[in-house]
């Protein structure tokens, strides 16, 4: 293979291809610090440097693994020594706004934050918003169709993309990048390259939609006694808002009591109600909508379903609550050696399910295990930070059966928005029919016959449900 990585030198320069220490000095990711292992990092700078890059391992028979920000929770861009790490980091420019067609024409490798702030700049709004939006890539969302803490109103990030290009495992450039709201012109090609991780093909650049800048945005944290309040609220504030609510984060006590030992927080409500939720609607009325939204949480108050409730009067106060419900890294410190969980069921089922699964755990691991519950509740999403008190790949593995396990009976969902990478392929079965993964991999092989686009994730030694 030295004569590839000689080729790949020739064609891109240098600079662009890094081998040995230059390797090993990038950490595989945000979630694992440890050195990278690769037989290269190549960098191309344009579509057509990619492409070309993309043939010369398909002529090879080269592996090709995909990397955008390193914020993903599921291994999918682990790669081994014989891997080529295919790195768009070089790519990530705004190449332009339209204002007339509220859109955005980006490199895959543009950082979240980049584009939400430039779509500000223009005076518009980029309606996905992530954790890791300082380090997420465009390209990077587009693979998982990542989700965060907007869905509730906007969708995923299927919903902010309109048109995409993407580079085939051959190096044949496929480019879709329409820019119109409708287009029913036959297959919409874009969709496969949307939550596939890479696996069918390389996305380069993508047409994004934007949204309309909102004139107010109202905030608050409220306390709940009962679970079976938080239906009722969820669909009163999406009635009282008049369909603006944008993000409904729901923590558990266990959360919220984990934040404190942080020390990184005032937290502006006490530390024992059962739930608490970061509720949030944007709106076009700067002066009315403070007071409809007050009215609205006084509404709920008044209905038995809110215990107390904070609202932010500031920027800054409103920050602090979002910080509060992002501060990972923080939890992280408290907790130790954790598992991250993203799973997805019918709201209702929720409290049943994760007091399950903490049943489970707790009898297992009885004086060690612990862990935290939230996530975007609004839209059916749940997160949990786990530890079993053991850094052991059996301790994990077994904690993961019991979390998939006690979801099956719900029709959940094990991955809601993070992928499958390789942490979840033993278990895609639990949420797709043997008859979709076989589908699955009837377009695996179309589109990557030699299995050379990030192999051994997603669908490689997924079955189904047992």
């Amino acid at each position: 293979m030295a004569e590839l990585i000689g080729q790949l030198q020739s064609d891109l320069g240098e600079a662009a291809v890094l081998t040995g220490e230059d390797v090993a000095a990038r950490a595989v990711g945000w979630s694992n610090p440890a050195s990278r292992v690769a037989r290269a990092i190549v960098r191309p700078a344009s579509t057509a440097e990619l492409a070309l890059a993309v043939r010369r391992c398909a002529a090879a028979k080269q592996p090709i693994v995909t990397y955008g920000g390193g914020t993903g929770l599921v291994n999918g861009t682990d790669t081994e020594a014989s891997d080529i790490l295919l790195s768009l980091e070089r790519m990530n420019r705004i190449e332009s706004v339209d204002a007339d067609g509220s859109t955005m024409t980006v490199q895959a490798g543009a950082v979240l934050q980049a584009v939400q702030e430039r779509a500000e700049a223009e005076g518009f709004a980029f309606a996905l918003d992530l954790g890791a939006r300082g380090s997420a890539t465009v390209g990077g969302a587009i693979a998982t169709n990542a989700g965060g803490n907007s869905v509730i109103r906007y969708g995923m990030m299927r919903e902010q993309v309109l048109g995409l290009e993407a580079v085939l495992a051959d190096g044949t450039v496929l480019s879709s990048m329409n820019r119109m709201l409708k287009n029913n012109a036959g297959y919409d090609l874009k969709q496969l390259f949307i939550g596939t991780e890479g696996t069918l093909g390389v996305v380069t650049r993508a047409v994004l939609r934007l949204r309309p800048q909102m004139r107010s945005v109202c905030s608050g944290l409220v306390g709940l006694d009962r679970f079976d309040a938080v239906p009722p609220l969820l669909r009163h504030l999406g009635s009282t808002s008049g369909g603006t609510l944008s993000a409904f984060e729901v923590m558990w006590q266990d959360f919220y009591r984990a934040l404190a030992e942080t020390g990184n927080h005032d937290l502006p409500l006490g530390p024992d109600h059962a739930y608490y939720a970061l509720v949030e609607w944007q709106g076009g009325d700067a002066d009315q909508d403070p007071a409809r939204f007050e009215q609205a949480l006084g509404e709920a108050i008044e209905r038995d379903w809110i215990a107390d409730a904070a609202i932010a009067a500031s920027e800054r106060q409103r920050q602090a609550f979002w910080h509060m419900r992002d501060d990972i890294d923080g939890l992280r410190e408290v907790l130790g050696d954790i598992v991250m969980f993203d799973v997805s069921l019918p709201i209702a089922a929720a409290e049943r399910y994760t007091g399950a699964v903490f049943e489970r755990l707790e009898a297992r691991w009885p004086g060690a295990f612990r862990g935290v519950t939230f996530g975007h509740l609004g839209d059916s999403n749940i997160h949990f930070m786990l530890t079993t008190g053991s850094t052991d790949s059996a301790s994990h593995t077994e904690a993961m059966r019991v979390v998939y396990d006690e979801l099956k009976p719900y029709g959940g969902s094990i991955s809601a928005e993070h992928g499958i990478g390789t942490e979840k392929l033993p278990y895609l079965g639990v949420s797709r029919s043997p008859d979709e993964i076989a589908a699955m991999r009837r377009l695996k092989q179309a589109f990557d016959p030699g299995n050379i686009l990030n192999p051994g994730k997603v669908l490689d030694g997924a079955t189904a449900a047992t």
